[in-house]
């Protein structure tokens, strides 16, 4: 049978990669078959909806939405018998997140999908498996598989997190850092503990160590939280013993939403570093009829640009589910200001997903129990600055539709793609969060901090509720009010101003109002 290139699929060997030689061709791996959605056309539909903020459209139940929206039954029989010609096992299949696992050895893949995978060393990321070129699928697929993710298994994201230099023994009030409850009390949050809610939080590697949570909350004086780990595609908490590895990350993202949201069950669903297993465990996330998470925390990510399409819409595609569930996703914009840490603007994904509330950092003075100052948080090269910029990838969305970029020189540009962040908090290490990782406590920023934060608030607020507010954007764009506008600093090539800026969205919260707007 003739097959198809499968749009988006292009991959190129990345940059300061030395090939090592072919995989070994008796080798076994996991391939991950990503299927079309079923009622497309009204799944668009309800999209355009929820994003114009129609107040009318309720979140569908995770039952619901597999009913629905799944894979079409035809469509994974096709697949499955794709598998079959081919020689590849079915491992699994979840037709609410339309996605199909086979196994097989990399001879059979390499022959069911025309591509040559080969071993590539790299400076910075170590050995992977790679390709390059397109994925093929047959002529009866071509229109109904969307993604094929796995045959390359680079690590695909870093944590946005950044320690205060040297780490050491912090107290919190003699070093300018705060507790998270500070940061709360400073950004006037709502009262309430987040009881009855759970928080779902994305982890690429690492772990926590139940000591250090149970020290941390009781030092704090708040009663610990639930903690679970949820294992995906084999990922597991793992902690290293390496404060300033991903249990940094992870000792964070669960002391931040731990100490502002007790009352709430914390899912931690732990995933290997590749772009398939961050889709994985977004997608388990989203839709987990275990845990059931209303918010989901998101704190990695990487330039818009190492993404191929076909990662980008099937992440994508994951975050407009989560919106049609009225699950709040909250993902950190990075922490290498405007360049992302490559050359040039670029912005990070999946913070830059329209469905995705996009938070970036600020450096926050406080003179008792107020705010004296907040400004852009940058650090200087070496120290970090807030992610920010506008996509390449995507079109602006009806919510910032008229908006502009401010650059360093003062300078306004009309918004040409979704601009990111949507809104900040604090980051600078220099004025960041005590945690405890690893028995050690330190100080830690990042916006990496702010993600949690924001989905610390958003489980507040949904508990007071009895409901999720779901999808925020279109409301908090319209309720500039509820924000502490910051108009100081730069990330790089762009500026703060008053409004909506490339640095820190709308700005910082005011907890209470932004409880009132949603």
């Amino acid at each position: 049978m003739a097959k198809h290139p499968l749009q988006g699929s292009e991959r190129t060997v990345a940059e300061g990669s030395k090939l090592i030689g072919q995989c070994d061709p008796a080798e076994r791996i996991e391939v991950h078959v990503v299927l079309r959605r079923h009622a497309q056309e009204q799944f668009d539909a309800l999209i355009a909806r929820i994003e114009a903020g129609d107040s009318s459209v309720k979140p569908l139940s995770r039952e619901a939405f597999a009913k629905e929206f799944g894979a079409a039954a035809e469509d994974i029989e096709k697949v499955k018998a794709f598998a079959a010609q081919s020689g590849l096992t079915v491992e699994r299949e979840n037709p609410a997140a339309r996605t199909i696992v086979l196994s097989g050895t990399i001879a059979q893949f390499q022959a069911a999908f025309d591509v040559e995978l080969h071993h590539y060393e790299h400076q910075s990321i170590g050995q992977y498996r790679g390709r390059t070129g397109v994925i093929s699928v047959p002529g009866n697929l071509a229109n109904v598989v969307t993604a094929v993710l796995g045959l390359d298994n680079r690590p695909q994201a870093r944590p946005h997190f950044r320690i205060r230099p040297p780490i050491r023994s912090a107290n919190a009030q003699a070093s300018g850092a705060f507790t998270p409850l500070q940061v709360a009390a400073l950004y006037q949050y709502p009262q309430g503990d987040g009881s009855g809610q759970c928080v779902g939080i994305i982890e690429l590697g690492g772990g926590y160590e139940t000591s250090d949570l149970s020290t941390y909350f009781s030092n704090l004086g708040v009663t610990a939280p639930t903690v679970v780990a949820v294992s995906v595609d084999k990922g597991k908490n793992k902690p290293t013993g390496d404060a300033s590895g991903p249990d940094g990350e992870v000792s964070l993202d669960i002391e931040v939403v731990g100490a502002i949201a007790p009352g709430a069950k914390i899912a931690v669903y732990f995933t290997p570093n590749t772009d398939t297993g961050f889709i994985d465990a977004v997608s388990n996330a989203v839709h987990d009829t275990t845990n059931k998470p209303s918010v989901i925390s998101i704190s990695w990510g990487g330039p818009e640009s190492s993404w191929t399409a076909q990662s980008q819409q099937a992440f994508n595609s994951v975050l407009q589910a989560a919106a049609t569930m009225g699950v709040t996703v909250c993902v950190a914009s990075g922490d290498s200001g405007s360049s992302d840490g490559t050359s040039g603007n670029v912005v990070d994904f999946p913070a830059s997903s329209p469905y995705v509330l996009a938070c970036g950092g600020t450096k926050l003075t406080a003179s008792g129990t107020k705010i004296s100052q907040e400004v852009v948080w940058n650090d200087g090269s070496q120290g970090g600055a807030s992610g920010g910029g506008v996509s390449a990838a995507f079109p602006v969305p009806t919510w910032q539709e008229g908006l502009s970029s401010t650059n360093a020189s003062g300078a306004k540009t009309a918004l040409t793609g979704r601009g990111v962040p949507d809104v900040a908090g604090d980051a600078s290490p220099e004025t960041g969060y005590d945690v405890l990782i690893d028995g050690s406590q330190t100080v830690v920023g990042g916006t990496s901090a702010v993600a949690p934060l924001w989905a610390a608030l958003i489980a507040r607020i949904n508990a007071a509720n009895g409901s999720p507010v779901g999808f925020v954007n279109p409301k908090l764009y319209a309720a500039t009010s509820a924000f502490n506008d910051i108009t100081q600093g730069n990330n790089g090539s762009y500026a703060a101003s008053a409004g909506w800026d490339a640095c820190t969205g709308l700005g910082s919260p005011n907890g209470q109002k932004i409880a009132a707007a949603l």
